[in-house]
Parts: structure tokens; sequence; C-alpha cells
């Protein structure tokens, strides 16, 4: 006989408020950021106009900023829920080079298996790299945005000139996060609704999040 199914917890509120929320401050945050390199840029490339928010430079730091506090006082809840709650130990460890490797051969090969609600060792990577990479963000960020009273912070990042180079690199990598991660919900589109309601099925003998 087929195994009983049943509707679990598999995200709780705080983990899917918090989620959408950086969804939204982060597109804010890369959008505004693009206007305020294309002001002055360091590569020899600039963002189309559609990319951008704000309007002018001023505009654009202005949504920036927003954002960036919105983004902040969401990044410590999920911080403190994650640690003071087991979450991150729950989901996000522990991660061995040797089943990165693994779960990475055989995602190139679309044979690696999805249970939603729970994360595999390349997932698991990349969630603990994109939250080191926001570190590195408010960190350079702050290194830019007052770099006489974070001199010594801007001097570890090799100045300010390096600093922005630094901030940019970080947000690209967070881009590209957000890339892999919509072209998974493409290719496993029944994720989504989990992160909507918080809920998936699952074998009855298997345990929700708290």
């Amino acid at each position: 006989m087929p195994e009983p199914q049943t509707r679990l917890l598999v995200h709780p509120l705080v983990v899917r408020i918090t989620h959408w929320i950086n969804a939204f401050a982060m597109v804010c945050m890369v959008m505004s950021g693009w206007a305020i390199y294309n002001a002055s840029p360091f590569f020899p490339f600039t963002f189309p106009l559609w990319a951008t928010v704000g309007g002018w430079l001023g505009g654009s730091i202005a949504w920036h900023f927003a954002a960036m506090w919105l983004l902040c006082a969401n990044g410590l809840l999920y911080f403190a829920y994650g640690l003071g709650r087991g979450h991150f130990r729950r989901k996000l460890l522990p991660v061995h080079p040797r089943d990165v490797m693994r779960d990475a051969s055989l995602a190139l090969q679309f044979r690696l298996p999805h249970d939603t609600g729970r994360y595999n060792a390349v997932q698991r990577a990349l969630y603990l790299l994109v939250l080191c990479l926001g570190v590195l963000l408010v960190a350079s960020g702050l290194s830019i945005w007052k770099p006489v009273q974070f001199a010594g912070l801007t001097a570890l990042f090799g100045g300010f000139d390096f600093a922005r180079r630094v901030h940019f690199i970080a947000m690209a990598g967070v881009v590209g996060f957000v890339v892999v991660h919509l072209a998974l919900v493409l290719l496993v589109p029944r994720t989504l609704l989990p992160m909507l309601t918080g809920r998936a099925r699952h074998s009855a003998h298997e345990g929700s999040e708290a």
C-alpha cells in the first residue's frame, strides 16, 4: 500500500514573512544600486534605465537607504529566529564538501531528488554563501556610506574605491544566487506554494519544523 501522506508545516510563518520581505527589499536595493553605479561606473558598462529605480541619483540613493534599513531589520529578525529556534542548525548544517560535490554532480545530471522543506548539500552551501555575502554587503556598504566615520573598516577593504568594487561583486554574487534560486523554482514549481502557505505533503512519519 502507498504510504499515507499528510500536509505538514515545512516553512514557519517567520521564515515565510522574512523571505518575501527580503525578496522585495533586495530587488529595491539592487535596482537602486545599479542606478547609483551608473552615476559613476568603474567597469566599461552601465545598466539600462528600465533596470533601475529612483529616476535620478538622489532619488536612487533614497531608495537604496530605505531598502537597506528594511533589509537589515528583517535580516536581524531572521538571524534571531534562526539561531534561537535552531532553524540554521536543522536546515543549513552540516555542510561537507564531499556532499556538495555529489549533489552538484547529480543536479547537473538532473537526477537530484527534491523534498520540499529539506535542503540538499548544494542548497545548504548556497544559502550559507549568500548569508556571508549579505554580511559583506553590509560591511562594504558602511565603508562606502561613511568612509570617515568607519575609516578603519574602509581601510580594511583597501580604501573607498576598492570597497565599491567589493560591494559591487558581492551584489553580483547575490544576484547570481537569485537567478539560480528562480531557475530552481521554475524547474521544481511545487516548491513555490509551500513558501506561501507554509505546508507541503509529506509521509505521515516525517516531522514538521516548529
